[in-house]
């Protein structure tokens, strides 16, 4: 169970380091499978410390039944966690800062238990009770070959996902690259080909990322596969 801090407290306390702001979307999921997201009510860091000393901290966590292509917006602050059963691609801010608020006192093979980052993780921590995440409506928006699907925008990334479809198409999907953004292509199913503007061709599976800097010109792409499309 962690917690991420916010830009200005990672500036002031982590030598100028960015803070993290995250996204999740659920590639699979068990029948059961369920997150953490927030507490239940509202906690403050004396209930929080009692909690964890006498290890009832999970009682107050709030746990939320998942399911595959749901999606969640984790802004900085916010304590989170990923239950079992999950299989999940993460979007997030240029970042490593993790504060480790609660591991199940599990240990290593040498019997060591990890960090835990409590005095940091209380600090940046939002400790008021949360309204269960809801998930986004989705509409699609369709082009030859392609249906586009948004799912998560903030002022870190923007997340869509494609449904590529081409197999019975005689012109292949258009991807544009504009000035603003890189774009990366995460492929969550299927496979197919890119098609670059000097006629090169790059394969991919599921599971491949593709990065495409800004201004790499108008490319094509054909399958039948499904993409996580992330920008800035």
């Amino acid at each position: 169970m962690q917690v991420h801090p916010d830009d200005e407290y990672a500036k002031l306390y982590e030598r100028g380091q960015l803070g993290k702001t995250e996204m999740w979307y659920v590639l699979e999921a068990d029948k059961d499978a369920e997150l953490i997201y927030g507490f239940y009510s509202d906690m403050d860091s004396v209930a929080v410390r009692q909690s964890l000393a006498n290890g009832t901290i999970e009682k107050y966590l709030q746990k939320v039944k998942v399911q595959q292509d749901d999606v969640f917006y984790i802004p900085a602050g916010t304590v989170h966690g990923i239950g079992a059963g999950n299989l999940i691609a993460e979007v997030q801010e240029s970042s490593n800062l993790t504060y480790r608020l609660y591991d199940y006192d599990r240990t290593d093979k040498q019997g060591q238990k990890r960090e835990l980052h409590l005095e940091k993780a209380l600090a940046v921590a939002d400790l008021k009770g949360q309204q269960p995440p809801r998930q986004p409506l989705r509409v699609l928006r369709y082009t030859p070959g392609c249906a586009t699907e948004f799912l998560c925008r903030c002022k870190y990334f923007q997340v869509e996902r494609l449904l590529l479809n081409t197999e019975d198409k005689k012109k292949l999907a258009e991807l544009y690259t504009g000035s603003n953004s890189f774009q990366a292509l995460l492929c969550i199913d299927g496979a197919g080909q890119l098609v670059m503007s000097d006629g090169e061709k790059l394969t991919y599976t599921k599971g491949s990322c593709i990065f495409i800097p800004a201004n790499a010109g108008n490319l094509q792409l054909c399958g039948k596969t499904q993409f996580l499309k992330i920008s800035c």
